[in-house]
């Protein structure tokens, strides 16, 4: 065995990985698409497998609440606002320095997605919401690119693998968003990390084989977990694109992908907060927003952000490199753009 594979010696004992599998692994490209529970498990697995490029992308920073279950983090992070795609980079090159890693702090939206896509092999879901999923599901069907959708809450959760123009699509599964208060979300159940690691695993064990050349290996199932109940289920979802008549996969819609779907402004899951794009045409430095909000609050800044806290009302504005804020204190979400108006600009 050579040098460069001792690290991989234990995986490539594993009956469909070899040494011809790892050096496909270590010849792939996925991007990680949201870097915070499912998102840090998946990036921890595939960079410790030796997937040889991992493009991170996530619009957040770290904070106290995400330790609980988000496993690249730690509390020097948490003091320091470290954006998590950049936090996890760090983390993980200095877990497999023989990687590439590409830490990209941004919202994924219609505008980008398909940048974000380019020279990808694979994508893994690690988000937290399903108009991102079913952004992805566009962008995937659009390039042709595989990719394993997974979603947990509470003490559950499940993922399957898609293989566009192949297997059943997400939208094949869920026809649409879920309306608000129709499905239970971290506000209401919680999580538990215990779960977040069965399914990222579960999601983790897809991708490895279909990056080492055995797509054929991947079930066309939808699996369910219950860690608490300790119940596993499974699906056939292999008739499904044929009998969904789907108008993604099957009539070639694209509406996500288009913008026509799709919000700006988002409360995010959990955190009394509050998401809010830039405008159009916004041009933001730091340096100068700094400069022009000294005084009116406790303003603190790093290389990726700027965080000004008011006492009154009470609220916790962050705001990105690339003008997008969290608006913490607020779950309304024209109360978080009139404080975007007035501290940030039109």
């Amino acid at each position: 065995m050579s040098d460069d594979l001792e690290r991989y010696s234990r995986q490539m004992l594993v009956a469909g990985i070899g040494e011809d599998g790892q050096r496909q692994l270590l010849a792939s490209r996925v991007l990680v698409c949201g870097c915070g529970a499912l998102g840090s498990v998946l990036a921890d697995s595939l960079a410790r497998a030796g997937v040889g490029f991992l493009r991170i992308v996530d619009r957040d920073f770290v904070e106290l609440s995400n330790l609980q279950r988000q496993v690249l983090f730690d509390e020097d992070d948490v003091a320091g606002r470290v954006p998590k795609a950049v936090a996890a980079a760090e983390k993980l090159g200095r877990i497999n320095s023989d990687i590439t890693l590409e830490p990209i702090v941004a919202d994924i939206d219609h505008t980008n997605i398909l940048k974000f896509l380019d020279g990808i092999d694979l994508v893994v879901d690690g988000t937290d919401n399903f108009e991102v999923r079913f952004l992805v599901n566009d962008a995937a069907l659009e390039t042709g690119t595989p990719w394993v959708y997974g979603g947990c809450v509470g003490s559950h959760g499940q993922t399957m693998a898609i293989f566009p123009g192949e297997s059943a699509c997400l939208r094949c599964l869920i026809e649409d968003v879920p309306p608000p208060g129709a499905a239970e979300t971290c506000d209401t159940a919680g999580v538990l990390g215990a779960a977040i690691n069965v399914v990222a695993s579960l999601q983790t064990v897809a991708a490895l084989k279909i990056l080492s050349g055995h797509s054929d290996q991947v079930e066309r199932m939808l699996t369910i977990v219950d860690v608490w109940d300790g119940t596993y289920r499974r699906m056939g979802i292999g008739d499904l694109r044929d009998r969904s008549d789907c108008p993604a996969c099957v009539g070639g819609e694209r509406t996500w992908l288009r913008g026509e779907r799709g919000t700006e402004t988002t409360v995010l899951c959990g955190r009394n907060a509050v998401q809010v794009a830039p405008p159009p045409g916004l041009s933001l430095s730091l340096e100068d927003l700094a400069g022009r909000l000294e005084g009116t609050g406790q303003v603190t800044a790093n290389p990726y952000l700027l965080r000004l806290v008011l006492e009154d009302p009470e609220i916790d504005l962050t705001v990105f490199s690339d003008g997008r804020a969290i608006v913490k204190g607020t779950q309304d979400l024209g109360v978080a753009r009139s404080l975007y108006a007035r501290y940030v600009g039109n």
